[in-house]
């Protein structure tokens, strides 16, 4: 197989109307551009329990990513994308656009195995080699709000067991928006 650059990684269509319907329920949850601790926490266990040097809850919101949790093994919580270390990032880089688009688990034990995926930026610049997310569904509307994830450095080669349990990590983060949204947290 030779390599296409032209079939280098792109953001999905955006589906304007999937996209303020998400923006809406988001910002009914009271998320925006600040971490959330109990996400931090969330994070902090789904990598603990993978294994893998970052976990994320992961939010599409304002033509972009933004990560309200976030954990990892090298010390301050944030990602960096070259020059800018912080919490978010383009739609254009990783791979939490393509779950949100596809609404399901995408389990990437080697991200350089897919040449769909391995042309992304994260690749390159955070040195990105293995990825695990599933989406984070409205259970008001059956949008897709964002993602839960991991990723590492090195290849993973994922277990069905370790993709039931991002899913159920996806679930208890459902619940936990619907709690705020209802003011019960």
């Amino acid at each position: 197989m030779t390599f296409d650059p032209s079939d280098r990684l792109v953001a999905p269509e955006v589906d304007t109307d999937a996209e303020l319907l998400r923006t809406q329920r988001l910002r009914a949850m009271g998320i925006d551009d600040r971490p959330l601790p109990e996400l931090d926490e969330i994070a902090a266990r789904l990598r603990e329990m993978t294994g893998a040097s970052y976990a994320m809850v992961n939010f599409v919101i304002d033509g972009r990513q933004y990560f309200a949790g976030l954990s990892s093994t090298s010390g301050p919580q944030t990602l960096s994308t070259g020059t800018a270390p912080g919490r978010e990032m383009e739609l254009d880089q990783g791979f939490c656009p393509h779950v949100v688009d596809r609404g399901t688990a995408l389990p990437l034990a080697d991200v350089c195995a897919y040449p769909r995926f391995a042309g992304n930026r994260v690749v390159d610049e955070l040195g990105i080699r293995t990825y695990l997310g599933a989406p984070l569904k409205d259970p008001s509307t059956g949008v897709t709000l964002g993602t839960v994830c991991v990723i590492d450095t090195e290849p993973i080669p994922w277990k069905k067991t370790d993709v039931e349990n991002i899913k159920a990590v996806a679930e208890q983060v459902t619940t936990l928006l619907k709690r705020r949204e209802d003011g019960l947290v």
